[in-house]
């Protein structure tokens, strides 16, 4: 893990700077990793408690592109997932957790709202730079291969569109997976909810140059 001591996660969820975009996204440049990031914070208490969800994508973006996905929540948080196709079933689901100075990444699928199984179609790669914890939040950031073009429901392909809103979810649950394989058991989520994501502001000129540097 490569972790930047100065800069704390709740510094990050700040960044360098952040500009507004549309439906409740804004720009983030993440002086950690590089990357330019299109976040949503997404409201996970009456107050003001947040998880952050970032997206980073090639610019310009091919057909299936890959995507980066960091997200930022507190400790109070035991796993976070997003769904990228805006709902539990038929898309891939990106579930993490905290372990110790690191994250576990999963990649997950219901055919039903049923206990998400492993999904072998969405590869995630784990990033070291951008993943680590400290006293208030943990996070994650990994690439995934696979979450941006997926068979949906009825046999339909869904292509999310790099240059406009895609409908995203999340969800998450207090209560963190007692294990450190991707495939372990997670508890039902706790509160979950969804938004249009702008994918537009996401686009990194430097994308793979940015992930290789950030393995």
């Amino acid at each position: 893990m490569r972790w930047n001591s100065s800069i704390t996660i709740a510094t990050a969820l700040i960044g360098l700077a952040s500009t507004s975009s549309a439906a409740g996204t804004t720009v983030v440049q993440d002086t950690v990793t590089g990357f330019t990031f299109s976040e949503y914070l997404a409201p996970i208490t009456t107050g003001s408690t947040v998880i952050s969800f970032r997206i980073a994508i090639p610019s310009p973006a091919t057909d299936s592109y890959d995507a980066v996905v960091q997200v930022i929540a507190p400790t109070s948080v035991g796993w976070a997932g997003l769904a990228w196709g805006g709902q539990m079933v038929n898309c891939p689901l990106t579930v993490a957790w905290a372990n110790g100075n690191s994250a576990v990444v999963s990649s997950r699928r219901a055919t039903s709202h049923t206990a998400p199984t492993t999904n072998p179609a969405a590869t995630l790669q784990l990033l070291s730079t951008g993943t680590g914890s400290n006293g208030t939040h943990w996070q994650y950031t990994a690439k995934c291969s696979g979450c941006t073009s997926f068979t949906g429901s009825g046999n339909q392909v869904k292509n999310l569109n790099p240059a406009g809103g895609n409908r995203l979810a999340f969800a998450f649950s207090r209560t963190r997976p007692s294990g450190s394989s991707p495939d372990s058991t997670i508890a039902v989520h706790d509160v979950y909810n969804y938004w249009d994501h702008d994918f537009s502001t996401a686009g990194n000129a430097d994308f793979e140059a940015l992930v290789a540097r950030n393995q």
